[in-house]
């Protein structure tokens, strides 16, 4: 299916079930993977607001708020991200997110 159908059936999805968060994270990837930065970056804060993600989300919005020149809000997000990953046991995801949060400088 082509990235624009992926799109469509997943909104649709996700218009029907709002409150799941696996389809809104994977609307989100969608969003990302066709660039649309700023729709992927407002469903992960959404899907991160509904579920207690173990890191990854955290990782993929800093990455994207970084895309978007947005260095503030990135350093937070793998902030959060190294806080959950460590409390679901991932520490190698936490040292990732650290080592990323410092190539961002202050």
């Amino acid at each position: 299916m082509a990235s624009e159908g992926r799109l469509a059936a997943l909104e649709r999805m996700l218009g029907n079930r709002p409150d799941d968060p696996r389809l809104r994270f994977g609307l989100a990837l969608e969003y990302l993977n066709a660039g649309r930065t700023e729709d992927g970056v407002r469903e992960l804060r959404v899907y991160l607001e509904q579920t207690d993600d173990e890191g990854n989300g955290w990782g993929r919005l800093g990455a994207a708020l970084l895309e978007l020149g947005r260095e503030r809000e990135a350093r937070e997000a793998y902030e959060s991200g190294i806080s959950s990953a460590l409390r679901h046991g991932h520490p190698t995801m936490a040292d990732e997110f650290r080592g990323l949060r410092e190539d961002i400088g202050s």
